[in-house]
């Protein structure tokens, strides 16, 4: 990993935790924009590490609900809709 990705990803890690507290479904944006005033190329990689770092804490939720409900033996929630929803093959 490149020093500018590591920076990047510590970066989107730190907001990411700081969600809670600002309560601003905005503040990954804004970090990324006074990111981008300086660089384009740590902006685009913040964005993007955020981006894997919220999927995948969506995505663990998620399995996380499917476990508990099979251990408890309630029927498996449906995965919430997606982008994929709308494809049409």
């Amino acid at each position: 990993m490149s020093i500018t990705e590591e920076l990047a990803d510590k970066l989107a890690k730190d907001t990411i935790d700081a969600l809670d507290l600002f309560e601003d479904d905005q503040l990954i944006q804004d970090v990324g924009r006074v990111v981008g005033a300086s660089s384009v190329t740590t902006q685009e990689a913040f964005l993007t590490s955020a981006r894997v770092r919220l999927s995948e804490k969506l995505g663990r939720a998620y399995l996380e609900k499917r476990i508990a409900e099979a251990q408890a033996g309630i029927d498996a929630s449906a995965p919430p809709p997606s982008a994929e929803d709308d494809i049409k093959y």
